[in-house]
């Protein structure tokens, strides 16, 4: 298992020189999250892996700057989007390629949506199909008042697909829908393969990890023992922290807790 930071995390910084603040840091592992249609271009993609190189760097996912707007775009009634949505995806899986990334992360659809569980898996699968023509897998996130940030989704997309369902788990998003992230990773873990990891207590529900009261290292012994391999990279808004130098630290303490289990 291996432990980074997600560019998301030094939001609103441009994507390309917060990927240079983690590599400065001496992170070696780290998702990108695009926040712009410019940053599929690839000239920039082309940047974005001159700073990986430089630094040693391995970015394990990526995430679509139209997160927001999948709901519309992709799991609504209207063809002529959902086919545009494949255009797009296609590329992001290219991108995603080009930077060595395994795995491009999906919010999904709304739970208002008017599509069944079977035809909201089809679509999920129709992504997958354009995508693992890259090598490059669709994992779907389980995000607070998105379809999936509700568990008996999450059980419906595993009944259905088996192990073709296949989630990103993120720690603040569980507490936010009201679950224990054990309760997730216990229950899912043989379709999880990236996790989004911050801290919680009574006062908020997105800290840097130690800043709070989640038990890391029984979690990481928890997962490690259940066979997860995947990453879990640091995740959290701009307001967990006063300083990136706080990140750093946050997953210095993450790695020494892994060290010793």
């Amino acid at each position: 298992m291996k432990i980074g930071v997600s560019t998301a995390s030094y939001y609103p910084l441009e994507t390309e020189v917060a990927l240079e603040e983690i590599g400065k840091a001496g992170i070696k592992t780290t998702e990108i999250f695009f926040n712009a249609e410019s940053e599929l271009k690839e000239s920039f993609a082309d940047i974005l892996s001159d700073i990986k190189n430089h630094y040693g760097m391995e970015i394990v996912a990526v995430h679509p700057t139209m997160s927001l707007a999948e709901s519309f775009m992709i799991f609504s009634n209207y063809q002529r989007r959902f086919d545009e949505s494949l255009k797009k995806f296609q590329r992001y899986s290219e991108v995603a390629a080009l930077l060595g990334a395994k795995y491009i992360i999906l919010h999904g659809g709304k739970p208002n949506g008017i599509l069944s569980d079977e035809e909201y898996c089809e679509r999920y699968m129709a992504l997958k199909e354009v995508t693992r023509k890259n090598g490059v897998t669709i994992l779907q996130e389980n995000v607070a008042k998105y379809r999936a940030g509700d568990i008996e989704f999450m059980r419906a997309m595993r009944d259905i697909l088996g192990s073709e369902a296949e989630f990103c788990v993120d720690i603040k998003q569980a507490v936010r829908s009201g679950y224990s992230p054990i309760e997730l990773t216990d229950e899912f873990i043989d379709n999880i393969h990236h996790l989004h990891i911050s801290d919680h207590s009574v006062s908020s529900d997105c800290m840097l990890p130690f800043n709070g009261n989640f038990d890391f290292k029984s979690f990481f012994e928890r997962i490690i023992h259940d066979g997860y391999k995947g990453a879990a990279v640091i995740e959290v808004y701009n307001n967990a922290y006063r300083d990136y130098e706080e990140i750093t630290e946050s997953y210095k303490k993450i790695c020494n807790i892994f060290q010793k289990i």
